[in-house]
């Protein structure tokens, strides 16, 4: 397989969670009730027995939601600190490695939804109290956050997905990729699909669902504008519209929901198009505060 197309088959499974990447180290700090204030820079929490990695900057703005980064597959929070320090200028923002990723600690087995969601739930009663969140997710981190609102919308108040994996992900692959593929294409689905079963390092099963309501909320959902998916041998054409249709699907979680495309970005568009992540989770962030 030539260096190319490795690197795209990496990127690709990146999408439902492949790589792992290491985090810088933080201090050691209780989750108690009595600890629940802001703070910036980065503590570990306790979350149940399980110790979590948590980054924060910015000031609490009364009035307004605190806004919670949630990374894609293989990253961590040293990936988005670029976006979070430029958000922190408006409020409170906070990321966190989940189980299996950065300086986390890792999964003790096979992770639900549920079980990614208590985590993400005792992150949110650490950084925000009492207050209303907006989460911003990318790729598998969008994913989790469309999962997760339509439970709890007491306290997710808006959501922004930027190029969010499919929530029929499994189903888009068997379709548009079928088992007598060969080569890059071949390794994109058998890979993807084995880590959607729980092999990847956060050890998440992610099954296919319907994309329930949570509300009434401002969504954002960004797709990509550069195929980059397009670059797969044969399936590449289909696997990009599989993909466009996949974000149109996160639209069913609000009637507020709108989809855009940044057109100049591939996968990670909090990277290549910050400007317009950045104006995106602001809006929401914004229209959260005046329905709060």
């Amino acid at each position: 397989m030539s260096r190319k197309a490795s690197a795209l088959i990496a990127l690709c499974c990146a999408v439902a969670g492949v790589a792992l990447s290491a985090c810088d180290e933080a201090t050691e700090s209780e989750s108690s009730a009595e600890d629940r204030v802001a703070f910036t820079g980065t503590q570990k929490i306790k979350v149940g027995e399980r110790s979590v990695n948590v980054s924060c900057a910015g000031d609490p703005v009364e009035g307004r939601p605190v806004v919670v980064l949630l990374h894609g597959g293989g990253d961590d929070v040293g990936k988005l600190a670029g976006l979070q320090n430029t958000l922190a200028a408006q409020g409170q923002v906070c990321s966190y490695d989940r189980l299996g990723a950065g300086a986390s600690d890792q999964p003790d087995g096979p992770q639900s939804f549920e079980s990614t969601g208590k985590i993400l739930t005792g992150v949110i009663d650490r950084v925000a109290g009492g207050k209303p969140v907006v989460l911003a997710g990318h790729s598998l981190g969008g994913l989790i956050a469309g999962r997760y609102a339509p439970d709890h919308q007491d306290r997710v108040k808006g959501l922004v997905l930027m190029d969010a994996t499919s929530p029929t992900q499994a189903a888009d692959l068997r379709q548009h990729i079928p088992q007598s593929a060969t080569g890059m294409a071949a390794e994109l689905r058998d890979q993807t699909l084995a880590v959607i079963a729980g092999q990847g390092p956060e050890k998440l099963v992610v099954p296919d669902g319907e994309v329930r309501p949570a509300g009434t909320i401002p969504v954002e959902v960004i797709q990509h504008g550069k195929p980059y998916l397009a670059a797969v041998p044969e399936y590449g054409a289909a696997l990009e519209r599989a993909w466009s249709e996949g974000q149109r699907k996160w639209l069913a979680l609000s009637a507020r929901g709108n989809l855009s495309t940044a057109a100049t970005s591939e996968h990670y568009i909090y990277v290549d198009q910050p400007d317009l992540a950045v104006r995106a989770i602001q809006r929401v962030t914004d229209e959260a505060a005046k329905s709060s």
